[in-house]
């Protein structure tokens, strides 16, 4: 099981706390959103798959950036309704087969899965 508690000071600022380990998360000011903390979440997952496909084969990938992209929709609920994920591997000589397979193996990250099963949220008041 997964548990994360979110604590606010009376500010615009949250503190998230999983493991012992924090992460601020400032919608209106100079921290991540939010929204962010999201595609932070799917970006460091699928880059966690990337590391298990390179260890899996023995493919050398020294170094790799994961860029995603959203926008909030304009229509009711307000929603992220596409995200764009763009892995550069910074160079590395991986030929089609490999890259293709990579991605296969990438889209079996657990938040991606999660974020397309449309999960149901419930919220309550303690």
């Amino acid at each position: 099981m997964y548990t994360v508690e979110v604590t606010n000071n009376g500010t615009g600022e949250f503190t998230a706390t999983a493991r012992g380990n924090t992460c601020v998360i400032e919608p209106a000011g100079k921290g991540m959103g939010p929204a962010e903390a999201l595609l932070a979440s799917l970006g460091s997952c699928v880059g966690y798959f990337i590391r298990l496909y390179c260890e899996q084969t023995k493919t050398e990938l020294k170094e790799f950036t994961i860029s995603l992209t959203s926008e909030f929709s304009k229509e009711k609920p307000m929603a992220l309704r596409q995200i764009s994920v763009r892995i550069d591997l910074k160079g590395s000589a991986l030929d089609p087969r490999r890259q293709e397979a990579l991605l296969a193996f990438v889209k079996n990250c657990p938040i991606k899965a999660t974020l397309e099963a449309n999960p149901r949220v419930d919220v309550s008041i303690a």
